[in-house]
């Protein structure tokens, strides 16, 4: 039976993954929408959605093996 602190550190974990990545998608899609030089910020949208859609699907096939 896992330990209540090493399932607190697995969510802090995946918690800290989502914010970074989100971050980091966020930051790369408002620099290409600076290089393409868009009246509306599409890849400011379209980069975090993906990334939260990738994350998810590993979240459901990481759980799926156990």
């Amino acid at each position: 039976m896992p330990s209540p602190n090493r399932d607190l550190m697995r969510y802090v974990g995946l918690a800290t993954q989502f914010l970074i990545v989100i971050g980091i998608s966020v930051f790369s899609g408002f620099k290409l929408d600076e290089w393409v030089n868009w009246r509306f910020p599409v890849w400011v949208w379209i980069l975090p959605l993906l990334a939260i859609g990738a994350m998810i699907i590993g979240i459901i096939r990481d759980s799926s093996k156990k």
